[in-house]
């Protein structure tokens, strides 16, 4: 049930968590995959829960998500036309793990006294 992936040259098979942390690693992905596990969302919603993205760089990180068939693209031809992004069943795959991410980042705010801000945008209100 393999999906076959576009740029999948570009993947550094030599090391599992090398070929995650392209896919998802940096700044942003991760976050904006946490955020699309609650269901499709529009350029724009997704644009208000990361305040500090610049248009630019969440142009960027949308279209990389897709080309490695993480994130699906759906245009509506409305008038004004709309765009929304959703998880693709590869995608969807992630959520463990994404959860994971934020049961440990509430974790490690905990032990570390930097708890995550109150207004933080995130889906949950623990985190």
């Amino acid at each position: 049930m393999a999906q076959k992936v576009e740029n999948a040259g570009s993947v550094n098979f030599g090391c599992p968590v090398a070929k995650t942390v392209e896919v998802i690693g940096g700044k942003w992905k991760g976050v904006i995959l946490y955020h699309l596990t609650t269901g499709p969302l529009r350029y724009n919603e997704i644009r208000r829960t990361l305040p500090n993205i610049t248009q630019r760089m969440l142009t960027l990180q949308l279209r990389e998500l897709e080309r490695d068939g993480i994130v699906h693209r759906e245009i509506y031809n409305e008038n004004p036309p709309h765009v929304e992004y959703s998880l693709t069943p590869l995608g969807d795959t992630l959520r463990p793990l994404l959860d994971f991410m934020r049961d440990w980042g509430i974790f490690y705010g905990e032990q570390t006294c930097e708890p995550v801000a109150a207004n933080s945008k995130c889906r949950e209100p623990s985190c």
